[in-house]
């Protein structure tokens, strides 16, 4: 197996897409609410098409009741989120922030009550439960520190894509030959 040279255009696109996808990232470093909201926004906006693609759908079926009706639910909820996307993003930071604190105290009982565990992997499982019950906490009593926690962790995994692409674009190793 032997790798050969990828063309031009599709270098410069790789190193193009990259240098977006990194200004994407800071941009959602610097503004992580605006970010955060925007995201929230478009996956509105692909609910909504789902919602109507499966009201239209359902019209061919032969049960098309539930397609149909459920493509309504969808389409409902989709402009309720389009409309209030501030007030979806908060619901859904502090769902997060639930999730957290649960899964937490989840784990400082099931670490707590393992008796057959020993040592580092017992004393590891009651921290992350401890650390995520203090998340979980943080997040609720501050949606911001979760939109914040939310949009690093997504620019940062953007960051680290835009910089393979635009690394993969420079060395131009792009294209396997078998």
């Amino acid at each position: 197996m032997s790798y050969s040279k990828a063309p031009g255009w599709s270098r410069a696109a790789q190193i193009g897409l990259g240098a977006i996808a990194i200004i994407l990232s800071i941009l959602i470093l610097v503004f992580p609410g605006t970010a955060m909201v925007s995201i929230i926004l478009i996956i509105g906006a692909l609910l909504l098409i789902v919602g109507i693609e499966s009201v239209i759908s359902g019209l061919f079926v032969k049960r098309w009741m539930a397609s149909t009706g459920l493509g309504i639910i969808v389409i409902i909820l989709a402009l309720v989120v389009i409309a209030f996307p501030v007030g979806t993003t908060l619901f859904l930071i502090i769902l997060m922030g639930i999730a957290l604190l649960i899964d937490g105290i989840s784990r400082l009982v099931h670490g707590f009550g393992d008796k057959e565990s020993r040592g580092w992997s017992r004393g590891f499982r009651i921290g992350v439960g401890a650390l995520e019950i203090a998340l979980g906490i943080l997040v609720m009593v501050s949606p911001a520190v979760g939109v914040a926690f939310v949009a690093f962790i997504i620019a940062i995994a953007l960051l680290i894509v835009g910089i393979q692409m635009v690394a993969g674009g420079i060395s131009g190793r792009r294209t396997r030959v078998l």
